[in-house]
């Protein structure tokens, strides 16, 4: 089974935006997912800083800065 990572920060509306297309497209496909601050460590700050919100399916990146909800269902069902 697949598990989707959303890296974000808070105060971020493309983050919110993410978060939402994350939540209905996992809910729908019971696709577990978990979403972390980029606060929470130096390591994503330094490589996910200018391209939050980011995605990452089973820990590898997926998007960036946007959610394609098409891609992501497409990913999910492979």
């Amino acid at each position: 089974m697949h598990r989707i990572t959303l890296i974000g920060k808070p105060g971020c509306h493309l983050c919110d935006d993410a978060r939402e297309i994350i939540s209905r497209v996992a809910g729908e496909l019971g696709v577990p997912w978990e979403e972390v601050s980029i606060e929470t460590s130096e390591e994503l700050r330094e490589k996910y800083w200018e391209m939050i919100p980011v995605t990452l399916i089973d820990g590898v990146q997926h998007d960036f800065w946007r959610v394609d909800e098409g891609r992501l269902r497409e990913a999910l069902r492979t």
